[in-house]
């Protein structure tokens, strides 16, 4: 097989909206890093959907809280492919609680998982990403992070510091040739909703299209960003929602 001409990583990309931003790069000819945290028969699932269809992808189980394990992460793409062009952190967890009934350790896997996540991942990916010449990290944060929500403090922080790591970087990263922006799905309909419910703030904001968003909405977002097209965009939050939020 060939070198690819760009290569992609999207952590937390066995299920939902990280699944379909891998298939969505995939399709437009990038070889996808896919991680997953534990589930490698959802991240295989994903790979051989991708090769199926024509594409190269890889498979990486790592949880991005861990140093060690994002590093290997790394030092297997380099293996793979010597090179990184698109970083997507898109690895989270949303669990709703009251803040009274929150304990600490639900705070801190909130933040560990989304922002030290993002941190390990980009610091990591750096070197690479450096000699791409077209780099782009590509940040998933949330509708809540700007409006707010109930039972959801924790995360609603996370995607929050997501927000100001995406400008710091842009602004930091501009010289080296790598933007940084932020995707903010809003209302979106996933597995976990099927499973678990509607997230209470689903109830709260309404749409103005009358429907709620397709993971694979979000990926044509995080598709556009990491297009060649897009150089001049970078410390962007681009929200997707509906209309539920007209951002600012």
């Amino acid at each position: 097989m060939s070198a690819p001409a760009r290569v992609a990583l999207v952590t937390g990309a066995g299920r939902n909206i990280g699944r379909a931003i891998a298939l969505a790069l995939a399709g437009d000819g990038l070889a996808v890093v896919v991680n997953a945290r534990a589930n490698r028969d959802e991240a295989e699932s994903v790979v051989q959907e991708i090769v199926a269809a024509g594409g190269d992808a890889l498979a990486c189980l790592a949880d991005v809280t861990d140093r060690a394990a994002v590093d290997a992460m790394m030092e297997a793409v380099r293996a793979r492919y010597g090179r990184l062009d698109i970083l997507v952190n898109n690895a989270a967890l949303r669990q709703e609680s009251a803040f009274g009934d929150t304990d600490y350790a639900a705070w801190r896997a909130a933040l560990a998982v989304c922002l030290d996540g993002a941190f390990h991942c980009t610091q990591a990916a750096l070197p690479l990403l450096r000699q791409s010449g077209q780099a782009s990290v590509i940040n998933i944060g949330g509708m809540t992070a700007h409006t707010a929500a109930s039972h959801r403090v924790h995360v609603v922080t996370a995607k929050a510091g997501l927000v100001g790591m995406t400008r710091a970087l842009a602004t930091e990263l501009s010289p080296q040739g790598i933007t940084v922006n932020c995707v903010a799905p809003g209302l979106i309909a996933t597995q976990r909703e099927a499973s678990v419910g509607a997230p209470k703030h689903h109830s709260v904001h309404q749409t103005l299209v009358g429907r709620r968003g397709l993971p694979q909405e979000v990926a044509e977002a995080v598709r556009w960003l990491a297009g060649p097209g897009t150089r001049y965009v970078t410390g962007q939050v681009l929200h997707l929602n509906g209309g539920a939020y007209f951002g600012g």
